[in-house]
């Protein structure tokens, strides 16, 4: 699904929000806050022939184009929306944002 928004660029959440300065349109976001989207963190890639790929068993390490301490990219549904770096917090990982793709740069990425 390919969606145009006149003045993509100039968009902010609140101009879009019905609580925001431009109340008065139609568009009311609390009608999708729920649904549920694809969130995929990745560390890096790499490409393998098959025959290295059926080899892989347990121990095995496969080396990505990334380097160590590089920060992994954050998706949803299949669009870069930020950029981070993985945190342990009570022996769970989770994930630092430390760059957040601007609306307008989505927009763009999306043509």
């Amino acid at each position: 699904m390919n969606t145009s928004f006149p003045n993509a660029d100039a968009a902010t959440f609140d101009d879009l929000h019905a609580d925001g300065p431009q109340a008065g349109n139609d568009l009311n976001l609390d009608m999708i806050l729920d649904v549920p989207v694809a969130l995929t963190l990745e560390v890096g890639r790499t490409r393998m022939p098959i025959r290295n790929l059926l080899q892989l068993n347990q121990g095995s390490v496969i080396e990505l184009e990334r380097g160590a301490g590089e920060p992994l990219d954050v998706f949803v549904n299949g669009t870069l929306v930020a950029h981070g770096e993985v945190v342990v917090i009570n022996d769970r990982f989770g994930v630092r944002l430390t760059d957040v793709v601007s609306p307008a740069e989505r927009v763009r990425r999306l043509r």
